[in-house]
């Protein structure tokens, strides 16, 4: 089952599902957050309540798409309290497209020394699949901002006037709630473009917090269940309406150095991140950069990631903010 939101044209929010037939609205739903909320205090499985609710009227989930009308899929009344964060070198291929920025260093007697990237990777291949009811490796982790930084699929993906440069990454993230007690739900899974400044994090691998400090997008839709094992999906740019650059992306365990379970358990150990009624959206990684074939992305320029399991594919176009001057003035 797949589920998302779209604006009708009264402006109110639309839940929407689809599970191989018509996108239908979902009866009685008020957002994709509240939907979870109730499941989550109810113990009712989501798919479950959507179909004790019942779906009503069908619509057009690609006319919606083309006239601006598709939210994220999932948001939070206030943006404060939704999460972007994400793990890196999670992925079988991850640390050769890292390790292209941070090269591997020799000591002066000649012994090979790796970079902290390979460092991380070779933990996560050693430990990062540990045995049911083991706690694996702890994975790199990044936070990306809150729900001020989330874009809606279809809007544009706003890179800082500062920036180095403004590359896409392919990725599937989990979407979460925190329920009442603190204990954390998970909602499904979604595409995402986990938006960095590769050159930045090229400078000096310290510089990687600065790089993911930027805009994020996810969706167009959640997908409700089991994460697929092997997902094969496409990630391409598109400069004047031909494709600039394309390349396909894998996920899933099978593709990973890391369990979901292990990067759930190492993102939901901090108290501060199983605060009630707060939502959380985890990306989990990727292997794919058109960055690391050379390309320099320019404003105008539309990043598109899709896979087959996720529904519609998430589109954006890129812009550049103007320079804005910060000045902090002394109470």
């Amino acid at each position: 089952m797949l589920i998302s939101q779209i604006l009708d044209d009264a402006e109110t929010i639309r839940v929407v599902a689809r599970n191989g037939g018509k996108t239908r609205i979902i009866n009685g739903a008020r957002s994709v957050y509240s939907l979870a909320m109730e499941a989550a205090r109810t113990g009712v499985g989501l798919a479950t309540l959507i179909e004790r609710k019942g779906l009503g009227e069908a619509v057009d989930l690609d006319a919606a798409y083309k006239k601006g009308r598709l939210l994220s899929p999932i948001n939070h009344p206030d943006p404060a309290h939704l999460h972007l964060t994400g793990t890196g070198l999670t992925h079988l291929g991850s640390a050769a497209t890292r390790d292209s920025m941070h090269k591997k260093l020799s000591s002066a007697d000649g012994e090979e020394q790796l970079t902290d990237s390979m460092k991380m990777f070779r933990m996560g291949l050693e430990g990062g699949k540990p045995a049911k009811g083991q706690v694996g490796v702890q994975p790199e982790w990044f936070y990306k901002g809150n729900g001020t930084m989330a874009v809606a699929p279809g809007a544009a993906l706003l890179s800082p006037a500062f920036a180095k440069d403004a590359g896409e990454e392919p990725e599937i993230a989990g979407i979460y709630v925190i329920g009442d007690d603190g204990a954390p739900f998970r909602v499904g899974f979604t595409l995402s473009n986990e938006f960095s400044d590769h050159v930045t994090e090229r400078v000096n691998y310290l510089f990687l917090a600065h790089s993911k400090l930027r805009n994020a997008s996810f969706g167009p839709e959640i997908l409700i269940g089991d994460l697929p094992s092997d997902i094969r999906g496409t990630s391409r740019i598109v400069r004047d309406g031909k494709t600039l650059w394309e390349k396909p992306f894998l996920s899933g365990e099978a593709n990973m150095s890391h369990t979901i379970a292990n990067l759930e358990h190492h993102h939901f150990k901090y108290s501060a991140f199983r605060q009630p009624g707060d939502v959380h959206v985890h990306m989990f990684g990727t292997a794919t950069l058109s960055f690391a074939d050379g390309v320099k992305t320019e404003a105008g320029d539309v990043f598109e990631i899709e896979a087959g399991d996720f529904g519609l594919p998430l589109r954006n176009p890129l812009e550049i903010e103007k320079p804005v001057k910060v000045a902090v003035k002394a109470l």
